[in-house]
């Protein structure tokens, strides 16, 4: 093997190593970032339907009429498993501001819904919980508050 080609294959080694451990790096970040906020889990989970401070409402399971078509494209994503668009996607929601009832980290995670005409990821987003998901929310206000759907 020429010179040359030893040390090219050397620096897309290299370059692949710098890459991983930048990668490995910004995870850690992530995760020590939301185990910062991490709040234990409740004993005692609150009914969505019989505290009216919380957040969530229930809609009618299959009502496509209040959720954007940009939705059932997500959940037909999540269902398949992938690819998505955003890095974000399908990573764990940490819940912080406890708008969900109470559930063990990482039982959430969190899908960007597409906004037409937006050249960002917006405020629309579909959050699932358990693996596979067991239960549906859609927030149109970046988690101000949900909708809680069945798919």
């Amino acid at each position: 093997m020429k010179p040359y080609r030893r040390g090219t294959i050397g620096v897309v080694i290299a370059i692949a190593l710098l890459w991983l451990i930048a990668r490995v790096g910004l995870d850690a970040n992530q995760v020590a970032e939301e185990a910062r906020w991490h709040v234990p889990a409740h004993t005692q989970e609150v009914a969505v339907s019989q505290d009216t401070s919380f957040p969530v409402t229930a809609n009618a399971a299959h009502d496509r009429q209040n959720l954007p078509d940009e939705a059932w494209q997500t959940i037909a994503l999540i269902q398949r498993g992938g690819p998505y668009p955003h890095r974000q996607d399908g990573t764990v929601f940490g819940n912080r501001e406890r708008r969900l009832p109470s559930k063990p980290r990482g039982y959430y995670r969190e899908y960007t819904v597409a906004t037409p005409g937006l050249g960002h990821r917006g405020q629309r987003r579909i959050v699932t919980g358990g693996q596979p998901p067991d239960v549906w929310y859609y927030s149109d206000d970046h988690y101000q508050s949900f909708r809680k759907f069945t798919p």
